[in-house]
């Protein structure tokens, strides 16, 4: 039968389904118990019989070889632990799937307006749209209303011509008197697609290929709600 790849996104896993760190971390404490072993039965074996271990060194040596075992024993259970939380973390996003979520996120652009909300600082009297392409690149810049608020940005620039369609990540830069305040990400929205976990986190996958941190999701409603 053929192995069965991960989903992809998916962090590294072991043969027993954990991440590969900690696996890599069990392999290492099952090494040292191992040879921990080896070391302590050849120990017996050569010792001198006109001039044995004395028995509390015996004793010592054994409570470190519990010590050891239990480390391997412990990490196997965070291990089926964190899997278990993982999971249970998954079902409990389920829900979100179809869902329309609202976050500092990345817009996926297909020549439709793209309703945004802007965020400006405190005491702006100029503020800047800025664009920037996948590779951060900036594409536009054009000046929007300075205190912020919902936005429908058509993805042309001054002279009309259409932005081609993908993915962009745009911001509000504030100024008062010339002075730069600071650089804000907008919020944007899009229907999630598909619930992942990367890296120990959940990542919300967009209609439009974005990714999110389902802890940066501001809100969420149903698509089909009036």
């Amino acid at each position: 039968m053929d192995a069965i790849s991960p989903p992809i996104g998916s962090p590294p896993t072991d043969a027993r389904g954990g991440p590969a760190q900690t696996a890599k971390g069990a392999t290492a404490l099952n090494s040292d118990f191992e040879t921990f072993l080896k070391m302590l039965t050849a120990q017996m074996q050569n010792q001198d019989p006109l001039n044995p271990v004395d028995s509390t060194e015996f004793a010592s040596q054994l409570a470190a070889f519990s010590t050891v075992e239990q480390q391997v024993r412990t990490n196997d259970l965070l291990t089926g632990l964190g899997t278990q939380l993982g999971v249970l973390g998954m079902g409990q996003l389920q829900g979100w799937v179809g869902m329309t979520a609202r976050a500092e996120m990345p817009v996926s652009f297909d020549g439709s307006a793209v309703p945004l909300t802007l965020k400006t600082r405190p005491g702006t009297d100029l503020a800047r749209l800025v664009v920037r392409d996948e590779v951060g690149g900036i594409v536009q810049e054009q000046d929007v209303p300075p205190r912020g608020g919902d936005y429908s940005w058509s993805g042309r620039d001054g002279s009309g011509n259409q932005l081609p369609e993908g993915i962009y990540s745009i911001s509000v830069d504030s100024f008062q008197d010339d002075e730069v305040l600071g650089s804000d990400p907008v919020q944007s929205q899009a229907r999630i697609v598909e619930a992942r976990l990367s890296g120990g986190a959940t990542v919300l996958v967009m209609a439009g290929g974005q990714q999110v941190s389902a802890s940066d999701v501001l809100g969420l409603r149903n698509p089909d709600a009036s």
